[in-house]
């Protein structure tokens, strides 16, 4: 008999659809508070949620020696949410480069650090000279943190490898880290990441690139390491069809698909995406009409990056008035990565969300709970209603709307993992 479990005195804010709802998977037009609530788990899942005074007899401690024992936990009074989901990271890797931030404040744009042989092919050097063990460490650090601000879910992308033993080692270090905490991580390979230093120079170098990154596929999804595939489509990356060989390939092996997408110019990179039933297209800053209505057709969620957008100072804003006039739901994930996004607080990135790219604060947590979850595909989590999965994260709040609000703080009291508390040790 699995134990029950009751976690009450809180303010409960279950983002579930309000009464009348009945568009499928639509979360509520605002936040589903419950004061005085309470919710019920039975091993990794929610059996019930609602006001503490309409708790069933039989969840009550007190039920009596026939019911099912149960252990409740006060949580004096604290904000309940959904634990958060970040549906964008590049977790595993070696080194910094908080040099090329520095030349980005004295004027070079991120293409020019790239061509000049920085950016990502900097970090492929450093994480090919680290051990498997020092990536480990490093990586397992570094999704405590993000667990220690409310972080239940996390994508960690492979990509900085960009050889099949290198990328092989980054998706066993992401498995292993999500084995090791347990917190769910979703891996996705992101081999066409960058053009290794090895194929430089090489005739058709993109091209003989590709036809590795989906050769290697093929044994990394028979090696059982990979949940979704990835791709950068830009100027400085892959070609449309480059991209459209690798989403082929998926596609073969009945792999989702997503896509770096419109970051630096507009590629129509989300488009292709929509035509493969991508889970998601992320970025976007130069994301054009016909993209928009290709991504509300295929049900392709938009991942909003503020992060990145920050750090690069860009100016050219995600067309969110065009998304939300839609209906494509919005994601906002950290992006967290050396280069580009060196953060680990979903928090702040939420309330850049709002800040920068004018989301309300209801769109910012909507984004990294029930639509970062659909970025990943999962439907189980994101919510609290019964039968969801049991990831909750407490706050030493009094409103949902301040987790977009705070920013260079912790006001994450813990979470709870698969129904069970979670105190990450940094």
């Amino acid at each position: 008999m699995t134990a029950l479990h009751l976690w009450h005195n809180a303010t409960v804010c279950t983002l579930t659809p309000a009464p009348g709802n009945t568009v499928p998977d639509s979360p509520a037009p605002d936040w589903g508070l419950i004061p005085y609530g309470a919710v019920v788990t039975e091993g990794d899942t929610i059996r019930w949620v609602g006001a503490y005074s309409d708790l069933p007899a039989q969840y009550t401690p007190s039920a009596g020696q026939t019911a099912q024992p149960i252990t409740a936990h006060d949580l004096g009074g604290a904000l309940l949410t959904p634990g958060l989901v970040d549906c964008h990271t590049h977790l595993v890797y070696g080194g910094h480069r908080a040099n090329e931030a520095e030349m980005r404040l004295q004027g070079a744009s991120y293409e020019q650090i790239a061509r000049a042989g920085g950016g990502i092919r900097s970090t492929v050097q450093a994480t090919r000279s680290a051990s498997e063990t020092a990536l480990l460490e490093s990586a397992r650090k570094r999704l405590l943190q993000l667990a220690a601000q409310g972080v239940t879910t996390v994508e960690i992308k492979s990509g900085y490898g960009l050889s099949l033993e290198s990328e092989a080692r980054s998706l066993r270090v992401a498995r292993a880290v999500g084995s090791e905490t347990g917190l769910t991580v979703r891996t996705t390979y992101l081999g066409a990441h960058a053009l290794p230093p090895e194929y430089a120079g090489t005739p058709h170098e993109a091209d003989a690139y590709i036809d590795a990154v989906c050769t290697w596929l093929h044994e990394l999804h028979a090696q059982g390491l990979v949940d979704a595939v990835d791709a950068f489509c830009e100027t400085i990356g892959f070609s449309p069809a480059q991209t459209e060989r690798v989403f082929a390939t998926a596609r073969a092996l009945g792999l989702p698909v997503k896509l770096h997408a419109e970051q630096l110019s507009n590629q129509e990179g989300a488009a292709l995406a929509a035509r493969y039933q991508a889970l998601s297209c992320d970025h976007l800053e130069y994301l054009s009409d016909s993209g928009i209505a290709a991504m509300r057709a295929a049900g392709t969620v938009a991942v909003l990056l503020p992060g990145a957008f920050y750090a690069l100072r860009e100016k050219q804003l995600p067309p969110i008035d065009a998304l939300r006039r839609a209906g494509v739901p919005m994601a906002v994930a950290t992006d967290h990565n050396p280069g580009t996004s060196p953060t680990l607080s979903l928090p702040l990135m939420l309330h850049m969300a709002c800040t920068l790219f004018r989301l309300t604060p209801l769109e910012a947590v909507l984004g990294a709970t029930v639509h970062a979850a659909r970025a990943l595909g999962l439907h189980d989590r994101g919510q609290l209603a019964a039968g969801q999965r049991a990831d909750m994260a407490v706050w030493q709040l009094q409103h949902p709307n301040e987790l977009a609000y705070w920013f260079g703080n912790l006001p994450c009291q813990h979470t709870i993992v698969g129904g069970q508390v979670f105190h990450p040790a940094l």
